[in-house]
């Protein structure tokens, strides 16, 4: 297995998927991620947001 090249749904940006991450998503069945570490902390940080939202008094 050899590092990929992938592109981020979101930015467009080309980003590795390791041959590391790709035993890690493949052990957990787990598909290729779709994006990059940067939009997915983003998309991550908001949904939190969003969550805590739901909850606020």
């Amino acid at each position: 297995m050899q590092d990929k090249k992938l592109v981020c749904k979101d930015c467009g940006e080309e980003f590795e998927f390791s041959e590391a991450e790709q035993r890690f998503y493949q052990e957990r069945n787990l598909s290729e991620p779709k994006r990059c570490k940067a939009c997915r902390d983003k998309k991550r940080a908001n949904n939190e947001k969003n969550d805590n939202k739901k909850y606020a008094a």
